[in-house]
């Protein structure tokens, strides 16, 4: 006689409560249930949140020209719309990683009891649940497809701690590109102006700090030492079990939920209200050198070297120096080397 047709007046933990599960494929269960459930409905979220932000900013700043930086040094122009289009792309990109991530991480190890095979549990009370889970919490949960994976291994916990350290190196890219494009406002980039939320240093009054870029960029290393941690924890299974299931749990849904709050704190209180300070953009774009690339095809390289040179020795504009240094007419130079044209690419003639 089975111990549930025996319950008589006491319920047992085990015999009743715990029948046909064990902790070995409980806790594995778990850790992808919450985590996926918090990637569906918390991160992604987020995330598209934040594309939604930079859309819309980059839409606002689609004709504003800019100097470009490669190595931090003055290259060809872009439009700030095309640079935040870029950042859009690496959040769209996130999502799309944590969404493929998802098809393993909604795979559940319930079912395989102690070692895999499903030892004193119904062939199909794993799949059940799993249905179950589904219905109620709307993340597409399966009974995985080895149980014998599910148990001894966390693959999949460790690749989702994967596309989050990507998630956190795109963050801490978009961090930094802020922190130094709100420079200043005198000595540095001085090209936007972040809203502010502290009325000054303890020390130097006006001065504000980018803070949500440096708390996000914050937020972001400690992801990545979460994902090292997982790292160590998920080749640390012996045989049939993973012992380190509980830092696995930790240290994963504390990436997704920082980073949750990050990345929209970082859309609504960074992004979403910079403003644009076009005097010093416009500066450095006439007086940048590189636009002189614009007229290799015409006066050859190095032509263009010499004209570059000379101008920024002399801190004029490529324009000026061109109109000394070649035959080109006043109208030629200015379609050569409007900046606006130079955004879209192709051999100018």
């Amino acid at each position: 006689m089975l111990a549930s047709e025996n319950l008589g007046s006491e319920v047992h933990p085990n015999d009743h409560v715990n029948m046909g599960q064990s902790s070995n494929d409980v806790i594995p269960t778990c850790v992808h249930v919450s985590a996926a459930h918090s990637v569906q409905n918390e991160l992604l979220p987020a995330l598209r949140h934040l594309s939604a932000v930079l859309e819309k900013k980059a839409e606002e700043t689609a004709t504003i020209v800019k100097t470009g930086r490669t190595h931090l040094m003055d290259a060809m122009p872009v439009t700030m719309g095309q640079e935040l289009l870029g950042w859009k792309s690496q959040i769209d990109h996130a999502v799309d990683r944590l969404g493929d991530t998802m098809k393993r991480l909604s795979g559940l190890a319930l079912g395989g009891t102690a070692v895999g095979t499903g030892i004193n549990t119904p062939a199909n009370f794993g799949g059940k649940v799993a249905t179950l889970l589904a219905e109620h919490t709307g993340v597409p949960f399966v009974q995985a497809g080895s149980l014998f994976e599910g148990l001894s291994s966390q693959d999949a916990a460790v690749e989702t701690s994967g596309q989050l350290r990507v998630l956190a190196v795109s963050l801490t890219k978009i961090s930094n590109d802020l922190r130094w494009m709100n420079s200043g406002p005198l000595a540095g980039i001085g090209e936007i102006a972040l809203p502010a939320l502290q009325p000054g240093s303890s020390i130097m009054p006006g001065k504000v700090n980018p803070v949500i870029p440096e708390a996000v960029a914050m937020v972001c290393a400690q992801v990545v030492g979460n994902d090292a941690t997982i790292s160590m924890a998920g080749q640390s299974g012996n045989f049939q079990l993973n012992v380190m299931l509980p830092v696995v749990a930790f240290n994963l849904l504390q990436s997704i939920e920082i980073l949750t709050n990050a990345s929209v704190c970082l859309a609504d209180k960074a992004i979403a209200d910079f403003t644009v300070n076009q005097a010093n953009i416009d500066s450095a774009i006439d007086r940048n050198p590189i636009l002189v690339t614009a007229l290799n095809p015409v006066i050859g390289y190095e032509k263009g070297a010499a004209v570059a040179k000379k101008a920024y020795a002399e801190g004029r504009p490529v324009k000026d120096v061109a109109r000394e240094m070649t035959d080109l007419t006043d109208e030629e130079l200015d379609r050569l080397l409007d900046p606006a044209a130079l955004t879209e690419g192709g051999i100018k003639h």
